[in-house]
């Protein structure tokens, strides 16, 4: 959550398998390989911002977290759930859901505004 929130790029890939693959159905997007999954979210980042805020979750007793962009007027928009398979300690699999659906079976707010919001470090 921390490496996220901070957009560290870096510390991020160091979480993941070699072989960590991302997937977010039904979109057609697929990524294989440590180095692809950090030229992606390189690209998040410099698209959407580096100011994000994550939630922890459980889903299937699976780890995963609650996404949230930052808004160009301030706050955080809830952008996506990602799921986790972690092997050996690494994460191997992302599953990453932009679906509405998917964040109505989580009871997640769409928003949290600048006052709600507290970085914990």
């Amino acid at each position: 959550m921390q490496a996220f929130e901070a957009a560290d790029v870096p510390a991020l890939v160091r979480l993941l398998a070699d072989d960590a693959v991302l997937e977010m159905p039904p979109v057609p997007l697929w990524y294989r390989g440590s180095r692809d999954y950090g030229r992606f979210l390189e690209r998040v980042f410099q698209m959407r911002g580096t100011d994000w805020a994550m939630r922890e979750l459980t889903a299937n007793r699976q780890p995963a977290l609650a996404a949230y962009a930052p808004e160009p007027g301030g706050g955080r928009r809830l952008h996506t759930v990602q799921v986790f398979t972690v092997t050996d300690g690494r994460v191997a699999h992302n599953v990453v859901f932009a679906d509405p659906r998917v964040f109505d079976a989580f009871e997640l707010p769409g928003e949290i505004p600048d006052n709600e919001f507290r970085r914990e470090r």
